[in-house]
C-alpha cells in the first residue's frame, strides 16, 4: 500500500523523500486525511479585493498568455489555501483538476487535503515541489505540484501562494523555479503599487536567535496592564507551566515575556527565538541541539504563531518531549487560536497585554526610554510633546513610537510638538475625517497641547466652550 510506503525514507517508487514531506505524511496521518479521496471543503469564489488578488491575477494572466499551449495549470490561493484563481490552456487538465476539486473557491491546506504542494508550500513558508507518488492521497499521484508563498513585502506577512501544476509524466524540473519567480514577480508588483511617495517601505531586521546572560540596564514597571502581564508571567513560569503572552504585534509581549523569564530567575540566561526565515529553517533548528536540557537557560519564543507547522513541530519536540523539556517556556502571539498546534497543546496559562492604545499612561516613559537609548542620555520632553504621544492611538504600537522617537531625537535636543509628525496631531481614532475636519483636529490638539486653559483654547479658536468640549468628544481627544 502507498501508505505503508510513507513510513519509510523512500516513496511507493522507491525515490527518496524529503523530511518536510515525511512530515507533512504525518501531520496528514493525524488529522485523519483520507488516503483515498480527496474531500476539500468550499469556502466560496467571491474576490477578497485585496492588492495581493489583484496584483496575483495580474501576474498570473501576462504568464498564461505565454503559456497557452503548455499542460500546466496555474494557481493563486489565499493564506488558507482557498483557490482564488484558476488559469490553463489545456482543457483535458482541466477537467482532471475540477475532478479533484482543485479549482476556485475551493480549500487545498494541508489540513484538508493532506501532504501537496500548495499545502506543504503555505504551512512551511517555504517554496515545495511535491511529486506524483509523494502526494498523501492517490488521487493526487497523476499531478505534480510546485509552489511558492506570497509574503507581504510591507508588513511580512503571509498572503496566499503561487500553485503551478503539471502532469507526473510532464518533465518538473523548472516547476518550481516557475513558481518561486512568478511569486517573487507578485511580491514586488506590490511593493511598487504600496510605495506612493517613492520611498519603500522597509522591515526591520530582528535577531532570530538570542541570548542574554542578562538584560543589562533593569526594565522599570509602566502601567497597571503592563505590571499584571509581568507578573501573571512570572507566576506561571514559576509554577512550572508554559505559559503564552497574547497581545498585538509591537504590544511589548516579547519584552513582558523576558521581563518575566529575568525577575523569576536573575541568574539563568534567557535566550529569545523568532522565527527563521524559510531558507535558514534547518540551520536555525540545528541551534537547538546545543541549548536543550540546559538547566541554567529560560526560553523566550517570539511570534510563535509565525513558526511555519514544520518548524513549530521539530521545535515542539525539542522543548516538551526530549531534552529541552528541563527549561521554562513562554512564547507570545497576537492570539491563542494563531499558535501552532504543537505548541497549543503544551501551554497552560495565557496572559493578555493590551495594545498601547489602551495603555495611555505607558507612552511618555516608553517615549523617554526610547530616546535615552538611541542618544545614550536622558533627552527632554515638554510636556505638550508628552500629551500628544499619549493621546496617539499608535496602530503599529510600540514599533510606531519608536520610529517617531528615534526620528526626532536624531534632529532635535528637546523634543516638542514641531519635532513630531503632522499625523499625530490629526489622529481620528480610526474614523475616516474629511480635510477639512482632519484640519480641525489638529488645530484643537495643536492648542490643547500648549497646556492653555478650555477658556483660553476656546477663545483662540474662536468658537465657544460649548462647541469645543463637543468637538473634543465628537474626535476623540483626550482633554487632560
Amino acid at each position: 500500500m502507498q501508505v505503508e510506503a510513507r513510513d519509510g525514507e523512500r516513496d511507493a517508487v522507491g525515490a527518496p523523500v524529503p523530511p518536510r514531506v515525511r512530515a507533512s505524511w504525518e501531520r496528514s496521518r493525524s488529522y485523519g486525511i483520507p488516503v483515498d479521496a480527496v474531500e476539500p471543503t468550499f469556502a466560496g469564489t467571491g474576490a477578497p479585493g485585496s492588492l495581493f488578488h489583484e496584483c496575483g491575477d495580474a501576474v498570473l494572466a501576462d504568464l498564461h498568455r505565454s503559456m497557452t499551449s503548455e499542460p500546466v495549470g496555474m494557481m493563486l490561493t489565499d493564506a488558507h489555501g482557498v483557490v482564488l484563481t484558476r488559469l490553463s490552456g489545456d482543457r483535458t487538465l482541466l477537467r482532471a483538476l475540477d475532478a479533484v476539486h482543485l479549482a476556485p473557491g475551493f480549500g487545498y491546506s494541508e489540513r484538508e487535503v493532506g501532504t501537496n504542494g500548495l499545502g506543504l508550500a503555505l504551512a512551511d513558508h517555504a517554496p515545495t515541489l511535491v511529486r506524483a507518488e509523494q502526494h498523501y492521497s492517490r488521487s493526487l499521484s497523476g499531478f505534480t505540484c510546485a509552489a511558492a508563498p506570497v509574503i507581504d513585502p510591507t508588513t511580512g506577512r503571509l498572503d496566499g501562494a503561487v500553485n503551478v501544476t503539471t502532469w507526473s509524466r510532464s518533465s518538473s524540473e523548472l516547476l518550481l523555479t516557475l513558481a518561486r519567480a512568478t511569486a517573487g514577480t507578485i511580491a514586488a508588483t506590490m511593493l511598487s503599487r504600496h510605495s506612493t511617495t517613492g520611498r519603500a517601505p522597509t522591515r526591520p531586521r530582528r535577531s532570530v536567535f538570542r541570548v542574554d546572560h542578562g538584560l543589562g540596564r533593569a526594565v522599570e514597571d509602566l502601567g497597571s496592564d503592563w505590571t499584571a502581564a509581568v507578573t501573571a508571567t512570572r507566576a506561571a513560569l514559576t509554577a512550572g507551566r508554559v505559559v503564552a503572552v497574547l497581545g498585538e504585534p509591537g504590544s511589548g509581549r516579547a519584552t513582558a515575556a523576558e521581563v518575566a523569564a529575568r525577575r523569576a530567575w536573575p541568574d539563568r540566561r534567557v535566550l529569545t527565538a523568532g522565527a527563521p526565515d524559510p531558507d535558514d529553517a534547518d540551520s536555525w533548528l540545528s541551534l537547538w541541539d546545543f541549548e536543550a536540557g540546559r538547566t541554567d537557560t529560560v526560553v523566550v519564543v517570539r511570534d510563535v504563531d509565525s513558526l511555519s507547522t514544520y518548524v513549530a513541530d521539530r521545535l515542539a519536540t525539542v522543548l516538551f518531549a526530549g531534552p529541552g523539556a528541563a527549561m521554562p517556556v513562554v512564547v507570545t502571539a497576537e492570539n491563542f487560536a494563531a499558535i501552532p498546534a504543537a505548541f497549543a497543546s503544551a501551554i497552560a496559562d495565557t496572559v493578555p497585554l493590551a495594545p498601547l492604545r489602551d495603555r495611555p499612561g505607558d507612552v511618555a516613559p516608553l517615549a523617554h526610554r526610547i530616546a535615552r537609548n538611541v542618544r545614550g542620555r536622558d533627552v527632554a520632553f515638554t510636556a505638550a510633546a508628552d500629551r500628544v504621544l499619549q493621546q496617539f492611538s499608535w496602530p503599529q504600537n510600540c514599533i510606531h513610537l519608536h520610529r517617531v522617537v528615534e526620528d526626532a531625537v536624531r534632529r532635535v535636543d528637546v523634543v516638542d510638538v514641531p519635532a513630531l509628525p503632522a499625523d499625530l496631531l490629526s489622529d481620528s481614532g480610526g474614523r475616516r475625517l474629511s480635510t477639512i475636519e482632519a484640519f480641525e483636529r489638529s488645530e484643537i490638539v495643536r492648542v490643547l497641547a500648549g497646556g492653555t486653559t478650555m477658556a483660553d483654547a476656546a477663545e483662540r479658536l474662536g468658537m465657544s466652550r460649548a462647541t469645543l468640549y463637543r468637538k473634543i468628544k465628537y474626535y476623540r481627544i483626550s482633554a487632560r
